[in-house]
């Protein structure tokens, strides 16, 4: 049995706790950014693929 201290869970059994960070050093992506970018990735790609 998972042992409680300050009341979170030493084991939670495979999950994980994310806890949001206002790290300024940390590098900010937008989502919209990551999908641009894979679109163009998988453009690209087939591009690739249609002309080899």
């Amino acid at each position: 049995m998972a042992k409680k201290q300050g009341g979170r869970l030493l084991s939670s059994a495979g999950l994980v706790n994310y806890y949001e960070s206002e790290d300024r050093r940390a590098v900010h992506i937008s989502p919209v950014t990551v999908m641009i970018v894979a679109a163009a990735i998988g453009i690209v790609i087939y591009a690739l693929d249609i002309m080899f």
